[in-house]
């Protein structure tokens, strides 16, 4: 059972972090994640200061409000400075991670935050977060109950909105053409992106959402040029990753996490390989 609930809480951070990271890619924004995973830490040592409190409520609002002004700023400084939207994303995570570390450094006795939970998180802790109600029925880990909402979330919202979201990412001018709010389906998607980033930070760290939010997406998108189908690869990439990682780590007895994200990449440099294999020998060869 332990073995149950840490693969369905890795396989439901790598559904949301490969359909919310494909988007991201079509619209080369895919480092907004890590952008607002890092921007999180502000967020959560203010709320702490105000609230007094680590309950789940009080870290998520605070932490999703810093995931905000993050992707706000980021947006504010690429239109009216008009720098790169990539060096706006590396001046707003650098900036405001700093401000996080140094708000913990400053108020280290009254935060009680672990930074090496916070940054790599630990998969093996998901069993021992449960939800059990007054009578006493163990309902299962937190995590799965709000990834699970999370997916839910996800998944209504990429389909309802496909159409704009895809329109937006490949040309803004015909989406305005077409009626559609580009800033506020912009806006919209950094909204959910930061509740998916905050939701899935708490279960599995920084580390591993940003891997699925990067890599399932990048290596499904050697193959694929449909956007559903990109979609779907990526999701079965982060499935497949999550369950080899898990016992792959078992028997080395590493970092689930690690193992995971470690696979990930392993993943998408083969088929790199295997892509440039063929096309080099499925060219045509030229007379000379």
């Amino acid at each position: 059972m332990i073995a149950l609930y840490i693969i369905t809480v890795g396989c439901l951070v790598a559904v949301n972090g490969a359909i919310l990271g494909s988007v991201l890619l079509l619209r080369r924004m895919s480092m907004m994640c890590d952008a607002i995973v890092h921007a999180i830490l502000p967020g959560l040592v203010v709320a702490y200061l105000i609230t007094s409190s680590r309950g789940s409520f009080a870290m998520l609002f605070g932490a999703i409000g810093s995931g905000i002004i993050a992707a706000t700023l980021v947006e504010f400084v690429h239109l009216k400075f008009r720098i790169t939207r990539e060096a706006s994303i590396g001046l707003m995570f650098t900036t405001l991670f700093s401000i996080g570390i140094i708000l913990l450094a400053l108020f280290a006795g009254q935060v009680k935050l672990d930074q090496d939970c916070v940054l790599f998180g630990e998969l093996a802790y998901v069993p021992l977060d449960l939800w059990i109600t007054d009578e006493g029925l163990n309902l299962g880990p937190y995590p799965i109950w709000t990834l699970a909402f999370l997916t839910i979330g996800v998944v209504t919202y990429v389909s309802v909105g496909f159409r704009p979201l895809v329109l937006c990412a490949f040309d803004k001018e015909f989406a305005r053409l077409q009626g559609i709010k580009v800033q506020r389906w912009h806006y919209s998607l950094m909204l959910m992106l930061s509740l998916a980033a905050v939701t899935s930070f708490q279960a599995v760290g920084a580390i591993m959402v940003m891997g699925f939010f990067i890599l399932p997406p990048a290596t499904a998108y050697l193959f694929i040029s449909s956007v559903r189908s990109l979609i779907l690869l990526s999701s079965s990439i982060g499935i497949l990753c999550v369950v080899s990682g898990f016992y792959l780590a078992q028997y080395l007895n590493v970092s689930i996490a690690g193992c995971i994200i470690t696979l990930n990449g392993f993943v998408f440099f083969s088929a790199l390989a295997s892509k440039l294999y063929l096309k080099l020998n499925l060219s045509p060869v030229r007379n000379t």
